[in-house]
């Protein structure tokens, strides 16, 4: 075992690396991904140890980038294009859910599209408009696209390069206020879940939370409160947005009894409301009070100095708890 200790934004770059090394047809593509090492330097020294045919500065056209990967995937490669900022992924919105969704479908199985689309999402760095977004249920809600979120070093290391290995499109949502979070990384082991399969992070008894990307440590600081409390909360990760892994979901709230879902984006709508039917259905007479859903107000992303407000904190999350245990 070779265990170490690093950020989420260096377990991505030691994941692309490794990527890169595996398998000659990966290339990665996207503004300033090369010399600069990206906005984030995710990309950092890559198109110096691989060349500049390999890790491509593209143009400032978002369409243009996922357009040229989606033709270059059909030829056999595998690219990754980076999408700066989450507000930028809508120039490219037609080309992913018009033609790289649907071109398995479109042909009867006979083509695939094995591209991945990374894209930094969320609040929480105190960024300027259109830098701060959550598109997930976008995406989501497009048949023929694989839609996942690491929340954590370790699973950045292992998911970018499950997402990468995969014959299917994968948007890959990277929770930009955790990229400088630091954690053990081993960088020999095999991938300790599938890609689809989500993560207990915590276990407990007395109620479900299930949240995932950056809120996920967020979620485990409000267990921590409630353990203090009194009250045993169990964390679930949800790693993959689509598909949703509600098997696991359902096992523990057939446990608990009570489900809060958390998430950046608005309530409305989201990926909490998909979740919270599911399980209405599958565990309604296991459940001991109603789903409850926390999430961002549903506004446009405020100016940065209001953002806290928007973004759930453990006090918002535990209000929901509290709400639910007195149900």
């Amino acid at each position: 075992m070779t265990t170490t200790t690093m950020t989420l934004g260096a377990a991505l770059n030691a994941g692309l690396r490794r990527a890169l090394e595996h398998d000659r047809k990966v290339v990665i593509m996207g503004e300033d991904v090369g010399k600069l090492g990206g906005v984030f330097r995710i990309t950092d020294t890559l198109q110096k140890d691989f060349g500049d045919g390999r890790v491509i500065d593209t143009p400032l056209a978002e369409s243009g980038i996922v357009g040229t990967a989606f033709g270059m995937a059909l030829r056999g490669y595998r690219p990754v294009c980076e999408i700066q900022f989450d507000g930028f992924v809508y120039p490219a919105f037609d080309q992913i859910v018009s033609q790289v969704a649907k071109i398995h479908y479109r042909t009867a199985g006979a083509v695939r599209a094995p591209l991945t689309i990374r894209i930094p999402y969320g609040g929480g760095i105190g960024a300027v408009e259109h830098h701060s977004e959550s598109p997930e249920v976008y995406f989501t809600h497009t048949a023929g696209l694989r839609v996942v979120s690491p929340s954590n070093p370790a699973d950045a290391f292992a998911m970018i390069q499950q997402a990468i290995a995969l014959d299917d499109p994968v948007v890959f949502l990277e929770p930009k206020h955790r990229y400088w979070e630091r954690g053990s990384v081993d960088v020999d082991a095999e991938p300790e879940l599938p890609l689809d399969r989500a993560r207990i992070a915590r276990a407990g008894s007395d109620a479900t939370l299930v949240t995932f990307g950056a809120l996920v440590t967020t979620a485990l600081q409000a267990a921590d409160i409630a353990q203090g409390e009194g009250h045993s909360i169990e964390v679930i990760d949800l790693r993959s947005l689509s598909p949703i892994d509600f098997d696991t979901i359902e096992e523990s709230v057939r446990r608990t009894g009570r489900l809060v879902v958390a998430q950046e984006a608005p309530v409305f709508c989201g990926v909490g409301a998909e979740i919270a039917a599911r399980i209405s259905e599958r565990c309604f007479y296991q459940l001991e009070a109603p789903v409850l859903r926390v999430g961002g107000f549903d506004i446009p992303y405020p100016p940065a100095k209001l953002e806290s407000h928007h973004r759930p904190d453990p006090d918002r999350i535990l209000d929901a708890v509290d709400r639910s245990l007195a149900a």
